[in-house]
Formats: C-alpha cells, structure tokens, sequence
C-alpha cells in the first residue's frame, strides 16, 4: 500500500478522533492492520477472535463487505461506502438497520459536472476517453453516469478496463492511441492507489485528464473535482466518538459530503499545453504551481 494512503486514510481517521477527544493510548486503543485484504475474510476472522474490537474501521467498501461476513454484530464503520444497500451491507441510507454505517463520497451528478470540466479545458472535446475499473462496485454507477453525462453533450466516449495495476498502462496507452481529446479516471481504489503511475502515463502520453480524487493532481494529474477523502476520513471519527458513546450504528444514517473539492495543477497545465480558464482557476481550492 502506497505510503500516501496510509496518510490519507489512517493520519486523517487519527485526525477526526481527536477532534472528539480520543487520544491512542490515553482513551482509545488503536490497533492498525495492513495485512488484511478484501478477498481475504478468514484473517478477518482471526482479528476479530483475537482482538474482540469494540468497533472495525475499514477504508472501503470491499474491506466493509469482508468485514461483514466476519461479524454481524461488531460495529463497522466505513468512511468509503458504494452501493451499500445492493451489496447487503445497509437496509436503507437514511435507516442501515445492521451493524454497518459510514459515508457514501459518490455523489449523483459529479459525472455531469466532471464532463462540464472537461470542456472546460478542452471546450473543442469531442472524444472522451474513460479509465475504467469495473469490479471496484465504485466503478458501474460512474460509468453509467458518465456515459450518460457524454450522450447529452453527444461526445462520443472510449472505454478502457482495468482490473489490476498491470492493465493500467495498456489501458491509458489505448486511450492516447484512439485520440481521445480529454479522458476521465474513475473514482476507485485501485486507480487512486495507483495515482503516480497515473500521473507519469498522462504526462508522458500528453493527455489531459480529469480526475475525481485531488490525490491524482498532487501526483502530476491535470484537473480533480470531486470528494475530498480527507474530510471523509476525518468524519469517521464522528461515528467512532457515536457508537462508543451507545449509539447502534443501524440508527446512524449514511452521510454525504456537502463540499467537492476543485484541484488544479498549473505545471502539468504548461507541460501540456493547456490554457486553464481564469474562471476556472478562480473557483478551485487547490492549485498546484
């Protein structure tokens, strides 16, 4: 796991504990475990057994779904969920009902507004090209929607899957090879995991892209709008501080951010060509120079 995730999800969740008053090893023990995989739900198990958690903290909704089968009665807190109720894991969002709450950053219309973006610093765009990872249960709502997004402004759209970090490069290399004029990389783990590489493709194959995740921008990315996850984790906090103070998470409704997050990245505009538009410029919260 890139070092940058473990910042992002465990130094921000540690953030948002603290701003509840929780301290490791003053109130609240932490026990941090990196060698548990979503496929795997057996060393979920054994955590469990062994450490008999008041609550398990997961960064994504696969890790939610392993955790899940381990235990439906430990409260599971998970500040990255994506079709929670088709998977099992909530009853509803407004009610989960179960053992299993957090925060859905997938918001409807983002596609819409990330296609909008792309004409922005693109506005002769045509072809659009998409970097897709179709087994994150991030990935087929995002693409509905941005196929949907693109019919309306009748852009014609270029798909390229991932499943593993081996396909990414073959898959952007597909996209520059059909012209895309913009593409646009999924909201998921794998493509934000894999976020440097990422980067460095773009750069090399001089193709502007438009990302959700601002981590993308730091890493050499043209353009981000979308959830900032470092306010997601953060707020895990909040139903960590809930459920220790006696609240079932099955009564504490799924959130949604309230704020998306613009990032641009002006080196990576001038390596590329692009003239980013001072309106542009002059709405985003974050611009790398």
């Amino acid at each position: 796991m890139p070092q940058f995730i473990v910042d992002l999800a465990f130094g921000n969740f540690v953030k948002g504990l603290s701003e509840f008053g929780y301290e490791q090893g003053r109130n609240i023990d932490i026990v941090r475990r990196t060698d548990i995989f979503p496929d795997r739900v057996p060393p979920i198990e054994e955590m469990v057994a062994l450490l008999k958690p008041d609550i398990i903290a997961v960064p994504a909704t696969l890790e939610a779904v392993a955790a899940r089968k381990a235990t439906s009665t430990i409260p599971i807190v998970c500040p990255a969920l994506a079709d929670a109720v088709h998977l099992g894991l909530i009853a509803s969002e407004a009610r989960p009902g179960g053992n299993v709450t957090g925060i859905e950053p997938y918001l409807a219309g983002l596609p819409t507004k990330q296609i909008e973006l792309a004409r922005e610093i693109a506005p002769k765009a045509r072809r659009i090209g998409l970097l897709t990872n179709m087994n994150d249960p991030k990935g087929p709502p995002q693409v509905g929607d941005l196929r949907a997004a693109c019919g309306a402004l009748s852009l014609s759209v270029v798909e390229a899957d991932t499943s593993a970090a081996k396909d990414i490069p073959n898959a952007l290399a597909a996209l520059a090879n059909e012209k895309v004029d913009v593409a646009v990389v999924l909201q998921t783990n794998l493509l934000l995991n894999m976020s440097e590489q990422i980067g460095a493709i773009t750069l090399e194959k001089r193709l502007p892209t438009v990302f959700g995740y601002r981590e993308h921008v730091i890493h050499g990315g043209l353009v981000s709008y979308g959830v900032d996850l470092r306010w997601c984790f953060r707020r895990a906090g909040y139903f960590v501080d809930k459920i220790l103070r006696g609240t079932h998470p099955g009564d504490l409704p799924i959130e949604f951010p309230s704020k998306l997050w613009l990032a641009v990245n002006l080196k990576t505009a001038k390596v590329l060509d692009v003239a980013i538009p001072a309106a542009l410029l002059a709405r985003a919260d974050e611009v790398i120079e």
